[in-house]
């Protein structure tokens, strides 16, 4: 049974899903009124997890997911996964990760088609010269989620006290 809700996020509002007890999928730019109340079951984790991670207290998710696609949508989104917090890799590199150096363009086709975007971090994928590149949030969105890991990764004592 699938269930839903959407949540206020730095990055505005996200529907949330999931079919039984696994995460299925988020959306960007929600229209839906946001939920208030207590979720249910994974969704509340979800929600947890969210919360900590825009607060820069969670840099890994630990939530059962379920993306559905293609098998080699499955294989580059596995790989998205691998990407460290507060690192960004380029789609070559995903193409080369995953065994196919020649298929960056499909590599990017399947990154805008991740269906549970922040957990698995499509956020991290950025272009072999370093820029920008879209993003189903919107490039302001990718920008502040690449800005809060590497804020969170870099922030040394000295910057905590004001030096």
């Amino acid at each position: 049974m699938m269930i839903g809700a959407v949540l206020d996020s730095p990055v505005g509002p996200l529907r949330i899903e999931a079919d039984e007890n696994v995460i299925t999928t988020i959306f960007f730019h929600a229209t839906e009124p946001v939920s208030r109340g207590r979720l249910p079951g994974v969704l509340a984790k979800l929600e947890a997890q969210l919360r900590l991670y825009f607060s820069g207290q969670l840099e890994a998710f630990d939530l059962p997911l379920a993306p559905k696609g293609t098998p080699f949508q499955q294989d580059v989104w596995q790989a998205l996964t691998m990407i460290p917090y507060g690192e960004t890799r380029s789609y070559a590199e995903i193409a080369k990760k995953i065994g196919r150096p020649d298929a960056v363009r499909a590599v990017g086709a399947a990154n805008g088609q991740n269906p549970i975007p922040i957990i698995i971090p499509c956020h991290r994928v950025i272009g072999s010269n370093g820029s920008l590149t879209g993003f189903g949030g919107g490039l302001a969105a990718k920008r502040f989620l690449l800005q809060l890991e590497s804020k969170q990764k870099t922030l040394g004592i000295g910057d905590a006290i004001g030096d």
